[in-house]
């Protein structure tokens, strides 16, 4: 009876030490991170250009695009209440959007052929006019029953020489996301910055016949 208990108590030991040696390398090991995604705005490239401008249009200097203060790093931000803005954990943009956005802009108001030349900041030619942005909203709102992206770019045409202001304008789009994720988010941003450019386009070529007209 005595070696049966002793073989027993062995027995327990051993699977305890087993136990224990588990536990220590779990505590040991780093945990798994999970894998960041990242993602572009880049929706606005594809379409070619509309006509060519005359020889006698303005030439346009686009400077640098900014952000309002929260939105000017690479976070992709939520928001479930008013003013108060979140993150996600683990989806980023893959360059904050005030940056990515300078490209697109000069690629949707050249294809308006309203401009000799479209030319994004710092560039040695110089302008007649310059556009100034500012992204004020790019956010995916969960505050009603479907999310959905909100996008707010404000915009100043001013004139290069003179620096006098000819045009200021507000452009805001709010798009459905088609799944309340960042993927979703991503999909329904992308739709929003081509709707708000299409408008700034237009209203940027519009301001340039008009100065054209006063010449």
């Amino acid at each position: 009876m005595k070696k049966r208990s002793m073989a027993r108590c062995g027995r327990g030991l051993v699977i305890g030490l087993v136990l224990l040696a588990v536990t220590a390398c779990s505590w040991l090991s780093p945990a798994a991170t999970p894998t960041t995604s990242f993602y572009s705005l880049d929706s606005a490239r594809a379409a070619p250009l509309a006509v060519r401008a005359p020889a006698t249009a303005p030439t346009l200097t686009v400077n640098p695009p900014r952000a309002a203060a929260g939105f000017d790093s690479s976070r992709i931000i939520y928001v479930r209440e008013r003013h108060q803005l979140e993150y996600f954990a683990h989806s980023e943009w893959v360059d904050p959007p005030a940056r990515m956005l300078g490209p697109l802009l000069v690629a949707a108001i050249e294809r308006t052929g309203a401009f000799r030349a479209v030319v994004l900041a710092p560039s040695a030619a110089g302008g007649d006019l310059r556009l100034d942005t500012e992204i004020i909203d790019l956010q995916q709102e969960f505050t009603s029953l479907r999310s959905r992206v909100r996008f707010t770019l404000r915009a100043y045409l001013v004139d290069d020489k003179t620096r006098r202001v000819l045009a200021g304008r507000q452009f805001d789009a709010a798009i459905p996301a088609a799944s309340d994720d960042p993927y979703g988010g991503v999909v329904a941003a992308n739709r929003a910055v081509k709707k708000v450019l299409a408008s700034l386009a237009a209203f940027c070529a519009e301001t340039a016949r008009g100065v054209r007209a006063e010449n």
